[in-house]
């Protein structure tokens, strides 16, 4: 009699584990999914109804979701700067029930923000090399890449990557639920932003489906854990792949840091499943790669101790504390004369921050580090039009500085604010300003009460210090002397440092061994001026004028707290698609099956494309 044939392998290498859930497993697994429908995350029967009143009139399809990531195909005839943005712009401008319709024509994937009935919609566009579009076409299929721009493909990619990701998942169900976790975790953490250098909905997909295929048999609440467990540990720049990398002769350029110079230089490579494979998260820089991990790292604590039965999962989803992690930050105040124009400087300018946070790497020569938070603030107390940023500002953890040494950045705010002044659709009222501030000073209106409230026994227990004994000098002419014994009257106690402990033990195989370079970064602390003089121009209604707040000023920022975790985490999805599962409620329950005494990869390491070494396998197959 012949033996049955062995399980289908997803992904580049062979599964860690194929245990199936304990009860145990189970139980939490229950609690877990009890948590998301209480936290919102699945839509009533009125708002699914409401999208699907919405996609008929629009006659497009979606990525299920909070908003709607819709795909317009056309025939080679109808062009996108001319019949999409201009006319088809011009048209939903008309419609009443079209609100804050802003085009981003120099995206990297062009796109068409609005909102339809109140609903966020991304429109993109792509123009296939037909003359007629057949109503049943599959964008999977190879053949729409035929004679197509750049600009096509890379719209066409996030529904061909979608597809792609739920062929390569073992259980689409457990992948859907996982997912819907994991971005609400990253919502909470203030890590889920493409375009601020984090990561969106595709990048934190392609994550989920990797460890899916690495534990093919895990419920939900197990995926959770070892999502955290694995990521931690992962060393990166070794890519993450689902599977080989299709080099198809189409011509289209493909990741290959063996052969593209400009792919060494990718910190964080996700790379996408659909031909032509690309790096889904080239926006991430060394300070974001560092704050992510910091979050895993904190991530997987939590995971342990609810598997432990020392937490609940809701002390996973605590929001990060991002004003009380730092003690220097930069403000980006933008202003306009009406709320149409801001919609459209903002979107500009928070497409360009990521370039601030890489001036200033680039500029401290990594001594400084940034955290952009993907988040806008309103004060709704000004008499114009104004949003703001922030990001924190820590000296590089482990730099050795000199005593009173200074970072002056003036010249990367210079360099940040004259490539922001390149907007083509420039209007008078335009305007940007950036500001050093310290804690203390934090804008009262970024809180949610309206004004700082104290920390949580259990949330101060755990920030972090990451002081050293130099005295360092603020924008303001302040001296501080560090002292281990003087107290910081911003907050108590600091949190421990949650750094990543086996972040070295986790080993994918490099694609290219000797091509890859780790990303080493540079990181540095603002100089910025004094932020009174924004405030009095706010205020009194004047504008702000680009160079008026970044002047002479040299700040060096101290040593600042690092790991926190603040309320109001809002974020910018980008412009990739994020894939999801159904809305409807599953159940996740799965066949429990015999866990392995012995791991089919016991003593090895995941190879090349996502490969362990030994030395972690125990610890990864539990």
């Amino acid at each position: 009699m012949s033996s049955p044939p062995p399980p289908k392998q997803y992904g580049v290498t062979k599964p860690i584990s194929m245990a199936g859930p304990t009860e145990a497993d189970m139980q939490r697994n229950r609690e877990l999914e009890k948590f998301l429908v209480e936290a919102g995350l699945y839509e009533s029967k009125e708002e699914d109804a409401k999208r699907e009143q919405v996609l008929g009139r629009m006659r497009q399809v979606h990525g299920p979701g909070a908003d709607i990531d819709a795909l317009c195909v056309g025939p080679s005839y109808v062009s996108r700067e001319e019949d999409f943005f201009f006319i088809l712009h011009n048209i939903l401008a008309e419609m009443e029930e079209v609100t804050e319709l802003q085009p981003v024509l120099d995206a990297h994937v062009p796109v068409m923000k609005f909102k339809f009935d109140g609903l966020s919609i991304d429109l993109l566009y792509a123009s296939i090399s037909r003359l007629v579009v057949p109503e049943d076409l599959d964008i999977s299929d190879m053949s729409v890449l035929n004679d197509v721009d750049e600009p096509t493909v890379r719209s066409l990619n996030g529904c061909r990557v979608a597809d792609q990701i739920l062929k390569l998942v073992p259980n689409v169900e457990h992948f859907c639920t996982t997912l819907r976790c994991l971005k609400f975790w990253a919502k909470r953490r203030g890590v889920y932003s493409n375009v601020t250098g984090f990561l969106g909905g595709v990048n934190w997909a392609l994550l989920v489906a990797r460890v899916c295929q690495l534990y093919p048999n895990a419920v939900p609440s197990m995926l959770v854990s070892r999502f955290f467990r694995v990521y931690t540990m992962w060393r990166w720049p070794n890519p993450v792949m689902l599977c080989a990398i299709d080099e198809a002769e189409l011509g289209f350029s493909v990741w290959d840091p063996r052969k593209n110079r400009r792919d060494k230089t990718h910190h964080m490579p996700i790379i996408t499943p659909a031909y032509p494979c690309m790096n889904s998260s080239y926006n991430v820089s060394t300070s974001t790669l560092r704050v992510m991990m910091d979050q895993f790292q904190y991530g997987n604590t939590i995971c342990e101790e609810v598997e432990l039965n020392k937490a609940q999962w809701s002390a996973l989803f605590e929001p990060y504390l991002f004003f009380e992690s730092y003690r220097n930050y930069l403000q980006v105040d933008i202003v306009a004369a009406n709320a149409d124009d801001l919609l459209a400087w903002k979107g500009w300018v928070e497409s360009r921050l990521r370039q601030l946070t890489l001036m200033i790497e680039r500029d401290t020569y990594g001594k400084l580090q940034c955290h952009p938070y993907p988040h806008e603030y309103v004060d709704t107390s000004k008499p114009c039009a104004h949003c703001a940023f922030f990001m924190g500002l820590q000296r590089k953890p482990g730099e050795v500085v000199q005593e009173g040494q200074q970072f002056d950045i003036r010249g990367s705010v210079e360099e940040f604010k004259l490539s922001i002044n390149m907007y083509m659709f420039w209007k008078p009222g335009m305007e940007i300003c950036v500001s050093h501030i310290r804690r203390k000073q934090i804008p009262p209106y970024v809180f949610p009460e309206g004004y700082k409230r104290t920390r949580h026994p259990r949330l101060a227990s755990q920030q972090r210090s990451s002081e050293n004994g130099n005295e360092y000098q603020t924008g303001s002419g302040l001296k501080r002397k560090k002292d281990p014994e003087s107290v910081d009257q911003d907050g108590p106690e600091k949190r421990q440092s949650i750094s990543p402990q086996k972040q070295d033990s986790l080993s994918p195989d490099h694609l290219a061994p000797s091509s890859v370079r780790s990303g080493t970064g540079s990181n540095v602390e603002p100089v910025i001026p004094d932020k009174r003089v924004l405030n009095q121009e706010i205020a009194e209604g004047g504008d702000v004028s680009n160079s008026s707040v970044i002047t002479s000023v040299t700040s060096e920022v101290g040593s600042c707290e690092d790991v926190g975790n603040e309320s109001v985490a809002g974020s910018s999805e980008g412009n990739n698609g994020s894939v999801e599962g159904s809305n409807n409620l599953v159940s996740s329950q799965s066949d429990s099956c015999d866990a392995d005494s012995q791991s089919l990869l016991e003593n090895r390491h995941l190879d090349g494309n996502g490969a362990f070494q030994d030395g972690v396998h125990e610890e990864l197959e539990v």
